[in-house]
């Protein structure tokens, strides 16, 4: 069985939401219901997961090590 990559986002914008920090990158959860609404999941500071606006992020890809340092970091 083939593990799914994680993904991660780049925060670009918060609109003073305290959750979130411009210029750091957070975990991208998949929820496809979230993302045909413009929105997507992201675990954020609170250490829990939320919705944000899609435009708050812009995508990146990690190469797998930083992805699994990343990761490992919490």
């Amino acid at each position: 069985m083939t593990k799914k990559p994680l993904q991660f986002v780049l925060c670009v914008r918060n609109d003073e939401c305290d959750d979130l920090e411009v210029r750091k990158f957070y975990r991208r959860l998949p929820d496809r219901r979230a993302q045909r609404d413009g929105f997507l999941r992201v675990v954020d500071e609170s250490g829990e997961d939320y919705l944000y606006p899609e435009s708050y992020f812009a995508a990146i890809r990690l190469p797998r090590q930083i992805q699994e340092a990343v990761a490992a970091c919490g």
